[in-house]
Formats: C-alpha cells, structure tokens, sequence
C-alpha cells in the first residue's frame, strides 16, 4: 500500500479496510472499476452509496494543498460503473487560478480515462459555485446527482438553479460528448503524437483554441492535460492544470518532470502559453515546448 494512503485508510471501517487495501498498489491513481466496486461493497456489507462516502477519505489523500492545506477528496462515478477519484491541487507562491477543485481533478480524471458521462459526484461538503459551473458543462450536467454526507442527495440543477450553460452560447455537444478536432503536423515523436492526440480530443467551443499538455517525467512515463472550456470562461480548466493533477494523482513529484510540451491549435481566438509557462516555471525549472498546428 502507498504510504500516502497508511492514515486515511484507519477512517474506513474494518471490513471496507480490509478489502480496499490489496487496491492500493503502487500503480492506483484513484481509479476503480465496476466489478471492484462490487467486490468492496459485498465484503462490507455496506451500500454502494455508504461505500463512496467511506472511500472520501482516500481520494483525498491525493491532494497537493500547499498554501490551504486543506485536504478535499472528491468521486465522479461514470456510466459506465467505474468511479475516479480526485483531490485539490494548489501550485506553492502561484496565482490561485491556477488550482485544481476537487471535483474538476475527479471528472478529468473520468475525462481522460474515456468516460462520456458523469452520472454522480461524491464530496464532503456543497460544491462551490466554481465547481457547480464546471460540472453544469457536462453531458447532461443538471442532473448529475451531488452525495453529500448525512445530506439527502440531489441533482445539480437543486444547486445551480437558473443555470447559465453551454445552450445559452449556442453549443449543442457539452464537455464529455464525443468529438474530436484532426490537426496537420507530421512528427514521429511519441510525446507530441500523443499530444496532438489529446488536443484533438479537448474542448474549446468558445474560443476553438484546442489543446494538450503532455509532461513527461525522468523514467519515460507521460501525463497528459485537455483544455476544458466553460460557458462562463473563468471555471474553465487549462491543460497544464489537468495535467499537474493527473501526474499528481499518480504519486509523481513535479521534481520528476524532465519535459514539457504544449500543443495548440494556430485558429484559436487565444493563446494558453503564457499561463502554461507560469505554472509550469512554478515546479519545474525547464523549458517549455511550444507546437502550434493546423487544423485539417
């Protein structure tokens, strides 16, 4: 078991314990399957609901507070049955903009793994405001169900009543819906194939400035961010900042980060290197990489 999770794990009942444990090998980033789910609600005789409040505690044993130290675990549960797990993340002396909620780290993480839909959030305390506008850009983000603790639960729409979302600016596949943008660049770099790769999957309806952030660590391991647009601008959530909680996520250092690539689109109305180099100048003294592309 990672040594992150040894005081987290004695919050969970015995039999909950007692089953999660063998999970958390070296490699759990916070993701667990159906099938696993299963598995630790039937060894703790406890509901799936009671189940995903218990786990709180271990995603956020994932978090990076420096300057809060405040410690927030959040849960996104996909369809497809998988939950991914997500924790805040702060950058030591940067600009707050540039943290990572809960929430957004628990449904990026389901975003990168493949899931299109978020169906429930678990979090130990009424999302903020920032949140609630992230999550509304979602595949049908109103009634994305909010699990509360000793709370009864209720869809998102309960939270975030007349709600400005994507519609209203005229965008009809929400953050999650399946899409994907070709870009023209000939490169046999496996780094920047897997960014153009993940540019091509972000989402920019509002500015159509689609991009990646790959960081590559000193053992040839990567960790990729999407730009993740929001119809109120400001929840909006940077590829440099998706990517720093994913590596984050994985028990890396930002010391292990040896390169950095941004890729962007050269149609889009704005530019993200400027906020990339700042984060990034942040934990990790090199350069970054800087690839403009074209759209096919």
């Amino acid at each position: 078991m990672q040594d992150r999770f040894i005081r987290s794990i004695t919050q969970l009942p015995t039999p909950l314990a007692d089953a999660l444990i063998p999970m958390l090998h070296q490699n759990f980033a916070g993701h667990i399957d159906a099938q696993q789910l299963a598995t630790l609600t039937s060894a703790s005789k406890m509901t799936e609901a009671e189940v995903l409040l218990a786990l709180l505690p271990i995603a956020a044993a994932l978090a990076k507070p420096p300057i809060s130290e405040f410690y927030v675990g959040a849960i996104a549960k996909g369809k497809s049955g998988d939950i991914y797990m997500g924790a805040n993340l702060e950058l030591p002396g940067e600009a707050l903009f540039h943290s990572v909620h809960a929430e957004q780290s628990a449904i990026s993480h389901a975003w990168l793994s493949g899931e299109s839909q978020i169906v429930d959030i678990i979090v130990n305390a009424s999302p903020c405001g920032h949140c609630r506008q992230f999550m509304n850009e979602l595949v049908e983000g109103s009634k994305i169900c909010i699990h509360l603790p000793a709370q009864e639960s209720h869809p998102l729409a309960y939270y975030l009543p007349y709600a400005f979302g994507p519609k209203d600016l005229n965008v009809t596949s929400p953050l999650m819906a399946k899409q994907q943008t070709e870009f023209a660049l000939d490169s046999a770099d496996p780094m920047i194939i897997e960014g153009l790769d993940h540019a091509g999957l972000s989402y920019a309806p509002y500015t159509q400035s689609f991009a990646a952030v790959v960081l590559e660590t000193h053992d040839g391991a990567t960790y990729c961010g999407r730009y993740a647009e929001n119809a109120a601008f400001n929840p909006s959530m940077l590829p440099m900042q998706m990517a720093l909680s994913n590596l984050a996520r994985h028990n890396r250092e930002f010391s292990d980060i040896s390169r950095a690539v941004l890729i962007e689109s050269s149609q889009g109305k704005i530019s993200l290197v400027g906020a990339t180099m700042d984060a990034l100048h942040t934990v990790a003294a090199i350069e970054l990489e800087h690839i403009v592309v074209d759209p096919v």
